[in-house]
């Protein structure tokens, strides 16, 4: 079998090499690795609009609400599965004390978000409002624990409100707060961005912090605690390796990595959300590629240390970050989203599900009105974003078996750099569907790609598409459906049954979901 589809591939090389086409070989036989749903996890920081205004609404907002919480938004969430969700944060977390946001909401003390605009938060949106927002969701919390400016009692003391059901101090907190059964968190991290705004730490301090601090972040009775360290800054690999040498395996369930894509390259002037020329746009894509690198160069560290994999990569803020939009506030990070932006989160999560051996969970930087947001909201008004529709194509790969492919892919040039201009990644689920998700970043030129479905007995496709008329479209208030999934049929599967291939043409700047059966 293996030196048919060796056979198979060469042949199928031989046909891109002579006509710059692109081709797709699939091991379907190879198929054991599962795709790990918390893959697709979000993110939401108290910064900006993410959580006051977006999922937590004044009580007298005109929306459909459950206290506070607006049920547009969880809706559109429910609807595409998003498993995991990392709070407070971010940056906030290491500075927020949760005992401000627990107990009467009369009461909590006021706070103020040094690092998102120096804004004052009322604590009205705490813990259990969080575990609410989750409980509606239907998806697992993910909690950053604050080690920079707290305490490892304090810490401690969360886990146990959050997850201890005997007779306790914090036991009886949570009661009086009417919650009487302990929520069973799992996800917890231990601090963020540690060698940053979590506290400007080394990985050697942070280790030591680590040990500490995760020693009384205790597992309960029914309630394991998947504890994540703060993992690297893109490309520290020295963090990663320090990390996965000073850290006994049974202690940490997940290393974090952070990665953001900056159109630009700078910092200082990353660029416009919506005016960009196709220059800008291919530097984009080159810069999400290298995400690519990053988890392969990461991974390998780890291998070297835990060559069974047991340590998850956990990839918990990535994602496109522009200039604010004009005429916005700079420190809430508030920007639109064009179809660049659905091309980066479909690239990313290919990037994501090939690595499957390794990455197990990753949150979208973030989800409501900050950054790479699914959803925008304007007083009662919400729009779904670009970015929103690839989570809903690629929701079918979650908990998926991967394919292990070959991929060939034609060069997208410009300004003397090349990128692949295909990208892609394969699942089959529980039924025996096939899902194959591809990429086409050329902005101008469609590419057709041959698909080797070889060995196998399909002998149906359906297929949907994400496109617009420029990379640069985005969903307005005024026009909500400028980009969203239609059905496509531009395929052809062709050949003997066990011997098919299926020949797709994907247009320029599009997003393709086939199900194969």
């Amino acid at each position: 079998m293996k030196k048919q589809l060796l056979t198979a591939f060469i042949a199928c090389f031989a046909l891109a090499a002579s006509a710059q086409k692109a081709v797709l070989s699939l091991d379907a036989d190879r198929a054991n690795i599962k795709i790990n749903p918390n893959i697709y996890g979000m993110f939401s920081e108290h910064l900006g609009r993410g959580i006051y205004g977006g999922i937590w609404v004044p009580k007298d907002a005109k929306v459909e609400k459950q206290g506070r919480i607006r049920m547009d938004v969880v809706e559109a969430l429910r609807k595409i599965q998003i498993p995991n969700l990392r709070w407070p944060g971010g940056c906030f977390a290491d500075e927020y004390h949760w005992m401000d946001g627990i107990g009467d909401p009369a009461k909590r003390p006021k706070m103020v978000n040094t690092n998102w605009g120096g804004v004052t938060e009322d604590n009205s949106f705490g813990t259990n409002e969080f575990m609410q927002l989750c409980h509606l969701l239907h998806t697992q919390p993910y909690i950053s624990g604050n080690m920079g400016s707290g305490t490892v009692q304090e810490m401690s003391n969360w886990v146990e409100y959050l997850n201890f059901d005997g007779a306790s101090p914090m036991t009886k907190l949570r009661k009086e707060d009417g919650v009487d059964k302990p929520y069973g968190v799992q996800f917890f991290g231990i601090g963020n961005e540690s060698w940053g705004c979590g506290g400007n730490m080394t990985p050697e301090f942070y280790v030591d912090q680590f040990r500490r601090y995760a020693t009384f972040a205790k597992s309960y009775h029914d309630a394991p605690l998947k504890r994540i360290a703060s993992g690297a800054n893109s490309d520290d690999y020295h963090w990663t390796e320090v990390l996965m040498k000073g850290i006994p395996h049974n202690m940490m369930w997940g290393i974090s990595l952070h990665y953001y894509t900056i159109p630009t390259g700078n910092w200082g002037k990353k660029g416009s959300a919506t005016k960009f020329s196709e220059q800008e746009y291919f530097n984009t894509m080159k810069n999400c590629l290298h995400m690519e690198d990053l988890v392969t160069r990461h991974s390998a560290i780890m291998d070297k240390y835990d060559p069974q994999k047991k340590v998850a990569l956990v990839v918990d803020e990535w994602g496109v970050w522009t200039d604010a939009e004009p005429g916005t506030n700079p420190s809430f990070l508030y920007q639109q989203n064009s179809m660049r932006d659905a091309l980066i989160a479909a690239t990313t999560l290919n990037i994501f599900n090939n690595h499957a051996d390794r990455v197990r969970m990753a949150n979208l930087a973030q989800t409501v009105n900050v950054l790479q947001s699914l959803i925008l909201t304007k007083g009662d008004q919400m729009i779904l974003t670009p970015t929103y529709y690839v989570f809903e194509l690629y929701k079918k790969h979650q908990g998926a078996k991967l394919i292990p492919l070959h991929l060939i892919s034609p060069a997208y040039t410009m300004g003397g750099k090349t990128i692949d201009a295909v990208n892609g990644s394969a699942s089959i689920d529980s039924t025996g569907k096939m899902h194959i998700s591809l990429v086409n970043l050329d902005a101008e030129k469609a590419n057709p790609i041959t698909i080797d479905l070889a060995h196998t007995k399909y002998v149906k496709v359906n297929g949907e598409i994400l496109d617009a008329k420029a990379v640069t479209s985005v969903n307005t208030f005024e026009a909500p459906d400028n980009v969203k999934t239609t059905g496509f049929t531009d395929y052809k599967l062709s050949g003997d049954a066990g011997n098919q291939v299926l020949s797709v043409n994907l247009p320029a700047h599009s997003v393709v979901m086939l199900e194969v059966n």
